[in-house]
């Protein structure tokens, strides 16, 4: 047994604990010192201000309604075609491959105001989309339609950059055993291929419910913002900053900061599945 002493790696960044400093530090002022700010602020109220103006108020319940039903429906949708799309770039080869593959993630770069201005004059009743749907007495824009639509614009990277990776790994060997014992397509679908990916998908589908939730941008222009109908809840909260209702802001802006967490939690706990599913 060699008794010399083992020499210290040398590494080229600090240390641990000079680098875990400046990491408590930065996230200490970015993002914990902010978000205990309003916790704070938030404690100040009384718990029935805080229910009157964050939970019960119908008009906040409807911002609510549509905050969570459109983020939930337009995840939906992009964990069905978002599977679908990371499908088509990983198993097949195409002329302008890299260009879909690069458009799949504008949503990202792209501002939100701009594609809420380009869905909205889109689909608007008078637009190249909207006018055809008019035929049949179905308005998109200034809608809950239009929101959705919104919504799984901003959330489909996240479904499709989450898929493909575990997609990757899959190896068609299993496709072409399970072929080989007699499965249908079908079959080879539902029981081998599917099962792999569908940590991969649910992950997927929360962060893009997670992100269509605390959408603003590209939300406002298409939604028409007529409260109780079309009002998302991060544009109520900004009513009630230009209302001067600050508590009420804050009410509203806690119910959203838990709901993230709850989120976050979610995510988190999708990722240790998918690793131990793989593992």
């Amino acid at each position: 047994m060699n008794s010399l002493p083992r020499l210290r790696q040398h590494s080229v960044l600090p240390g641990f604990g000079l680098t875990m400093g400046f990491t408590l530090l930065y996230m200490g002022f970015v993002l914990l010192i902010p978000l205990a700010g309003l916790l704070f602020a938030a404690g100040q109220m009384s718990l029935g201000e805080f229910w009157e103006k964050g939970i019960a108020d119908r008009r906040v319940l409807a911002a609510y309604r549509l905050s969570f039903g459109a983020s939930l429906l337009g995840a939906a949708i992009n964990g069905v075609f978002g599977f679908i799309v990371a499908w088509v770039l990983v198993r097949y080869t195409f002329p302008g491959k890299r260009l879909v593959d690069a458009i799949v993630d504008l949503p990202f770069a792209l501002p939100t105001a701009v594609s809420g201005i380009a869905l909205t004059t889109l689909y608007a009743r008078t637009g190249w989309v909207g006018r055809w749907f008019e035929v049949f007495g179905v308005q998109i824009s200034y809608t809950w339609i239009g929101v959705v639509v919104a919504l799984t614009l901003i959330g489909l990277p996240f479904v499709v950059r989450t898929v493909q990776p575990a997609l990757e790994d899959l190896e068609s060997e299993v496709e072409e055993a399970a072929a080989a014992l007699g499965a249908t397509r079908f079959q080879t679908f539902t029981k081998v291929i599917f099962p792999s990916l569908l940590p991969a998908v649910l992950t997927g589908f929360a962060l893009s419910f997670a992100r269509a939730l605390g959408e603003y941008g590209s939300v406002i222009f298409i939604a028409g913002n007529m409260p109780g109908k079309t009002e998302i809840a991060p544009l109520l909260v900004v009513i009630r900053l230009e209302q001067y209702d600050y508590n009420g802001a804050i009410a509203i802006s806690v119910v959203m900061l838990v709901s993230a967490f709850l989120l976050l939690l979610t995510i988190n706990g999708l990722q240790w599945w998918s690793r131990r599913h793989e593992g």
